[in-house]
């Protein structure tokens, strides 16, 4: 992190630029680098979905809604709905998870409809040299994620089937439970479970990564194409930011069902 900074030179290092995190590393600057702008951005957004939620029920009334409850009212009934859909236990855990998990990763997307040089320039006059304002385009953020719905899945998967029973179905599904085939079903039983958060991650990360090197790309044409091109899309990313959200949220509560489930 340097406190001097520079306007890039060209498309080139306007890109880089832009595509660099805040960062601050622990030690010799190894493995324990910390992406402060992800981290920053991600925990004020989870402080605002707990506090508008925090709001609305303070002040929900049993009469006519007010807009603010009739939207949150949506939200919740649509999630829940969704949840009820595929989840077919004691949603009591899973439809709050699934709620904060659609807001929240809507709220990281949403950054991508900034102003591309906002957040970067304003931070620049208190010596930030790089900004990067979508957490989602980060792929440690959404690693991160995609790794704790791994670990639920598999805390479910020991509670509800209990040792024996998720040591069991990890040994003898899907081949059998002969012997020779135990080795067998705990390699694809493995690799089944680990191609999770994978595919929760990098589909997360790579839309929104798509979208945010797109908008650098308009970025760098002239002022009157950039408005031609620049609004079209950004309502077209509307879509993919809800998109992305509703996609994860319905994949995280899908695994946690099957973790709930018996093959």
């Amino acid at each position: 992190m340097s406190a001097a900074h520079h306007e890039p030179a060209n498309a080139t290092e306007y890109i880089t630029h832009h595509l660099t995190n805040l960062s601050v590393s622990v030690g010799d600057g190894g493995f324990w680098v910390f992406h402060l702008d992800s981290l920053i951005v991600s925990f004020v957004l989870g402080l605002v979905v707990i506090g508008l939620f925090r709001i609305v029920a303070a002040r929900a009334t049993v009469g006519v809604p007010g807009r603010l409850q009739a939207f949150c009212e949506l939200v919740l009934e649509f999630v829940d709905g969704q949840v009820k859909d595929t989840f077919h236990g004691d949603r009591k855990v899973i439809a709050p998870l699934a709620l904060t998990i659609f807001l929240w990763v809507f709220l990281m997307n949403a950054m991508d409809l900034l102003p591309l040089d906002l957040l970067p320039k304003v931070l620049s006059w208190f010596g930030a040299e790089y900004f990067r304002a979508v957490p989602t385009a980060d792929l440690n953020t959404t690693f991160a994620m995609s790794l704790s719905v791994l670990c639920l899945v598999i805390f479910y998967s020991f509670k509800v089937k209990g040792f024996g029973g998720f040591t069991h179905e990890l040994l003898t599904t899907p081949f059998g439970a002969h012997p020779v085939l135990w080795l067998f079903n705990l390699l694809l039983n493995l690799i089944e479970l680990l191609a999770k958060p994978i595919s929760l991650a990098m589909r997360l990360f790579g839309n929104m990564y798509a979208g945010e090197l797109v908008f650098m790309l308009i970025a760098l044409l002239p002022f009157w194409v950039q408005w031609l091109l620049g609004a079209p899309w950004a309502i077209f990313h509307i879509l993919i930011i809800g998109l992305q959200a509703f996609i994860f949220m319905v994949l995280t509560v899908v695994y946690l069902s099957m973790a709930h489930e018996s093959h």
